[in-house]
């Protein structure tokens, strides 16, 4: 087989010769790889409909996953076993992500400005067994609460003053879930506030929200339990012509508030990548979130695969030295292929372009650059897209005790048979 033991190893010294000629230590680059990790998010596996006892289908839009590829997840043993099979399918160790629906409160209906960290005991329990970090995110839609369309920056104090005690319900959990694993838990805010037409008052609702963000981090926690980010996003469902929570809200509100921003690949125009902005963020802002996502025409948050904005974003980071200073989460939903198979493909796409940045010979570019040589910067870029990047990717598979090339899908087939269709 191609992707034998043997061929693997000879394949990837063949590559590290490669690599060698350009000053790229391999063996190192697989090493820094292991300090990757990626949060895994959870509602891939159940089309972001959560466990929330006493509520009947989806209300309080912003938020949906289109597709009906039956094995979905139904109660949150099902979705850890899920996870727990596609982290077997990725290399190296990582994060899962949840949301506030995910809480498991054993059929008993506990509104959301009511939760506590006891209602994600098993999610903790679970990553302690395994060794992983978790992150968090209040859950702002799919409520009747949402139905106006605006919930932090509702004009309505009844409804506003509900999401912000949920908010601060959000932000005791993550605290306890970071001081319990002993990993800062990065606690993500993001509301579908906005308007469908033309509004006629912009400001009215943005000088809401900032209320509503003053009062949720009041309270001040140690950052080696929690990391507060904000996400922002250009239009959603609903909001297509105003969106309260825009790039320049959040980001003006990031920086003057010591909270970290978040990043959405898919939450742009679709002319528009994330690439350039990590620099400018960086030169103000210790950390950044980046959850990554790929919008196809609008934000439709399809499966990450390794194309030029993958690449673009991962070869930023790098060319900054931000590895340790940029969260790096997935945000995406597709509920018309198998679910694990996304996942797997996402992380691994990730992954791949992570490695493919870490390869890159960036000092021989930055010394072009400094000499003024542009076009042999230019040059060396398209060359270096022809490295043995495949043979990298292999041998950290291996070393990882994970299937390599295609091998996982074969996996994720027998699983889907064995466990998936037989799930109603």
């Amino acid at each position: 087989m191609y992707n034998s033991k043997e061929n693997v190893i000879k394949n990837y010294e063949l590559a590290k010769e490669a690599y060698a000629a350009f000053g790229i230590d391999t063996d190192s680059i697989l090493k820094e790889m292991d300090k990757v990790s990626i949060s895994l998010h959870c509602w891939q596996g159940d089309d972001v409909t959560g466990f929330e006892a006493g509520v009947d289908g989806l209300t309080g839009g912003g938020i949906m996953a289109t597709g009906n590829y039956p094995g979905k997840a139904r109660n949150g043993d099902e979705l850890r076993q899920d996870m727990d099979f596609a982290l077997s399918l990725i290399p190296g160790c990582h994060r899962v992500n949840l949301h506030a629906i995910y809480a498991e409160t054993d059929g008993l209906h506990v509104e959301r400005d009511q939760i506590s960290v006891e209602h994600f005991r098993r999610w903790i329990d679970w990553a302690k067994s395994k060794g992983i970090g978790l992150d968090f995110n209040p859950t702002f839609f799919s409520h009747p609460m949402a139905d106006s369309g605006f919930t932090l920056s509702s004009r309505d104090e009844r409804v506003r003053k509900f999401w912000i005690r949920h908010a601060q319900k959000c932000r005791e959990i993550a605290n306890s879930i970071g001081e319990e694993l002993g990993t800062p838990c990065v606690n993500n805010l993001w509301i579908p506030d906005g308007s469908k037409d033309l509004p006629a008052n912009r400001m009215e609702h943005r000088k809401i929200l900032k209320d509503s963000l003053d009062e949720i981090y009041e309270t001040r926690y140690s950052k080696s339990n929690i990391l507060d980010s904000i996400e922002s996003k250009l239009f959603g469902i609903g909001s297509e012509s105003y969106v309260v929570g825009s790039h320049e809200f959040y980001m003006g509100y990031a920086m003057k508030n010591d909270v970290m921003l978040c990043l959405d690949a898919g939450h742009f125009h679709p002319t528009e990548g994330i690439a350039d902005k990590i620099s400018s963020i960086l030169t103000f802002s210790d950390e950044l979130l980046l959850h990554l996502s790929r919008g196809v025409r609008w934000d439709s948050d399809h499966v990450v695969i390794l194309n030029d904005d993958l690449l673009a974003t991962a070869h930023e980071i790098k060319r900054c030295d931000a590895f340790d200073r940029v969260h790096i989460a997935l945000d995406f939903f597709d509920a018309s292929i198998n679910r694990i198979e996304a996942w797997v493909t996402g992380t691994r796409a990730a992954l791949k372009a992570i490695l493919i940045a870490m390869l890159e010979p960036t000092q021989r570019l930055l010394a072009e650059e400094k000499n003024g040589k542009l076009g042999n910067r230019l040059a060396l870029m398209e060359e270096f897209k022809a490295l043995p990047y495949a043979a990298v990717w292999d041998k950290y598979c291996l070393d990882k005790g994970v299937p390599v090339g295609i091998e996982w899908i074969d996996k994720v087939n027998e699983y889907e048979s064995n466990i998936l269709s037989k799930r109603k």
